[in-house]
């Protein structure tokens, strides 16, 4: 096959995981795409999606390495002077323009062409410390913000900074919920080197693996960032015998919340909820790296909760979008 079916047999309706931001020796990374492929299998991923700078997936390469159990999106890492952004989900053979740059009114010509695509647009990476790394562009217009960029071992200092991400998207999260839109989180790779595949990678609810249905989970922030597949989270909200989970909405009425939080994987951890006006709680992981932590709260304290999960050094082993509470 040219290029991979947009349709995978997958599992019907079920979590799906997967790494949107991967570079081949189609563009500057080290990997073959079939390199690639097994490495993400391995990483214990249902989904890849190609993103060579301002080039479209070469036609004949990536066809023959999709399977029943495995979707191989189509996209781009749009590469700017003021920017990197991901459009996922456009057509095989498709470009998108590189060559805008904040203020010169281009770019949201550009959004457009990849909606109309049915894809995706996620701002990458957007604080990275290199030329052209820092995003200056609104994220009017995007669907999704990259809080989670993958580290880089090598003799290129490139590492994201995806506390600052975390931070700004956080920021925003809180009046993005009030005017009744809000950007999902993703975290993706950003793959140019051997074994990083999947460190971090994103996990979709899809209601089945198919690059429309993973999309639509994205976008609808039915998702949430793990480190690997090691570390499982489960994340819900309930109130009056109401119950909704990552991404969806809970009709509070007014009373009280209890959100739960299950967590496998991540020994002597610390997870913590996080309110869009400000409240922090926090609670340890037992050692074996099995826990539960619940947390009591009201809609009229917050509008939306989401979780972070770190080690004890501080460092992130997942993080969630927000339930947001009416």
């Amino acid at each position: 096959m040219s290029f991979p079916p947009a349709r995978a047999v997958g599992r019907g309706a079920a979590w799906y995981r997967g790494d949107c931001h991967v570079h081949s020796v189609h563009s500057d990374g080290e990997l073959t795409p079939d390199e690639l492929v097994v490495r993400a299998r391995a990483a214990g991923l249902d989904f890849i999606a190609t993103t060579e700078h301002n080039s479209a997936a070469p036609p004949g390469v990536w066809g023959q390495l999709a399977a029943d159990d495995f979707l191989i999106l189509l996209g781009e890492e749009v590469t700017t002077k003021t920017g990197h952004w991901l459009a996922l989900g456009i057509d095989p053979g498709e470009v998108v323009d590189w060559n805008h740059q904040v203020r010169d009114g281009l770019v949201d010509r550009c959004l457009d062409q990849v909606h109309r695509a049915g894809g995706l647009c996620v701002a990458a990476h957007p604080h990275a410390p290199y030329p052209s790394g820092d995003f200056m562009f609104p994220f009017r217009g995007f669907d999704a913000v990259e809080v989670w960029n993958g580290a880089w071992t090598s003799d290129r200092p490139w590492n994201a900074d995806n506390e600052a991400a975390l931070a700004e998207w956080g920021r925003s999260l809180a009046a993005d919920i009030h005017s009744g839109s809000w950007r999902p989180a993703m975290g993706n790779s950003d793959t140019h080197l051997e074994g990083q595949i999947g460190i971090p990678h994103t996990v979709v609810f899809a209601e089945e693996l198919s690059t429309e249905a993973i999309l639509a989970g994205i976008r609808a922030g039915r998702s949430w960032i793990a480190e690997s597949a090691d570390v499982d989270v489960s994340f819900t909200a309930r109130a009056g015998g109401r119950v909704a989970g990552v991404g969806e909405r809970l009709a509070t009425r007014g009373g009280q919340v209890e959100v739960r939080a299950s967590v496998q994987g991540v020994p002597a951890g610390t997870v913590s909820f996080h309110t869009d006006r400000g409240k922090v709680h926090r609670a340890p992981l037992p050692a074996d790296g099995v826990g539960v932590v619940q947390w009591d709260t009201r809609a009229e304290d917050s509008a939306s909760v989401r979780v972070e999960v770190r080690h004890p050094d501080g460092n992130t082993a997942a993080l969630t979008n927000p339930i947001i509470l009416t």
